[in-house]
């Protein structure tokens, strides 16, 4: 902008505040306000996404690697056979593969007990062949050859099988996979919506102050500086509505801390401890929020300025 832009712009001004016109762009207006209103719902909503994306993550992970330190060795129980003895036995196979920190074998009411949930507490089981269970959790940073420990139950203890939960450990990791990829997606939609926001409340704002955009197009004045003053104003409406959003998220994912901590009781902190596991999102998840905050209020004033600009272009 040249100086004599700015004279001219300068004295367009004082122009339209004798007139008693409105300024170019007001500070507070009502469509200004629904916009604001609006990036604080999509910052708000695209912050939930990012914390639930970090918590299945996390708790993804700790499921995965909880699987991957144990195997589970399981004892059917076969008509004329000695379920005891089987379970001692494939238990002491166990103790002697490498790579082996500990073997407990289940008592025949901790086995009972696992079936629970299916036939409720009190059931009498006593006339059904429940598998015996024996856990056995490997060493740290050891790699035990279950391959072999599979063959030398299969040889030697009859109705003995090893479980190294590999199935289970692929399906999580499917699951999670999907629920990232779905959180991706909803980001995507998030943010493809307020640009849509952005761009009718800039075309709303273009058209209510067209005349006096006009003049100032045909006074001389840059579409560049234009643009710029529409880029500044609604710059600082993604930054009123994201700090909105964005506070109003990382205070509850605060609460939700303090409530798997046990702040809030017993009771509270079982409940969510099953709906989020006993994960948060950490110093990463809040640093995400903020960069979000940013980062929405950025494509706010660059979606304003690209608006400006093809709108400019139509006036002759």
């Amino acid at each position: 902008m040249t100086v004599r832009h700015r004279q001219r712009f300068a004295w367009l001004r004082r122009l339209a505040a004798q007139q008693g016109s409105a300024p170019i762009l007001p500070k507070q207006s009502i469509s200004g306000r629904a916009l604001v209103g609006v990036v604080a719902i999509m910052t708000f909503l695209v912050a939930l996404t990012t914390g639930a994306v970090l918590l299945v993550r996390a708790a993804a992970n700790q499921w995965r690697a909880d699987l991957a330190r144990e195997v589970t060795i399981q004892v059917r129980p076969l008509e004329g056979g000695d379920i005891d003895a089987a379970v001692e036995r494939a238990a002491a196979l166990a103790r002697e593969s490498p790579g082996i920190a500990e073997v407990r074998p289940l008592s025949k009411e901790e086995s009972a007990r696992l079936l629970e949930p299916w036939f409720g507490a009190g059931a009498r089981l006593d006339d059904l062949p429940i598998p015996r269970l024996i856990v056995v959790k490997l060493a740290p940073g050891a790699a035990p050859d279950l391959a072999q420990l599979r063959k030398s139950l299969s040889e030697q203890v009859a109705g003995a099988s090893l479980d190294d939960h590999r199935a289970w450990i692929d399906r999580i990791a499917v699951v999670a996979g999907f629920a990232i990829a779905g959180g991706a997606l909803a980001l995507a939609l998030m943010l493809a919506a307020t640009v849509l926001s952005v761009m009718f409340a800039t075309r709303g704002a273009m058209a209510i102050n067209r005349p006096t955009v006009e003049v100032l197009h045909f006074s001389g004045a840059t579409d560049g500086f234009i643009a710029g003053e529409f880029q500044r104003h609604f710059l600082l409406l993604g930054l009123k509505g994201g700090v909105i959003g964005g506070g109003a998220a990382m205070a509850l994912f605060v609460l939700l801390s303090l409530a798997l901590d046990g702040k809030f009781g017993g009771a509270t902190r079982d409940q969510l401890g099953l709906l989020f596991g006993h994960h948060t999102i950490g110093p990463l998840g809040y640093a995400a929020i903020v960069t979000e905050v940013a980062l929405l209020a950025l494509v706010t004033a660059a979606t304003s300025r690209y608006t400006v600009n093809r709108t400019l272009q139509t006036i002759e």
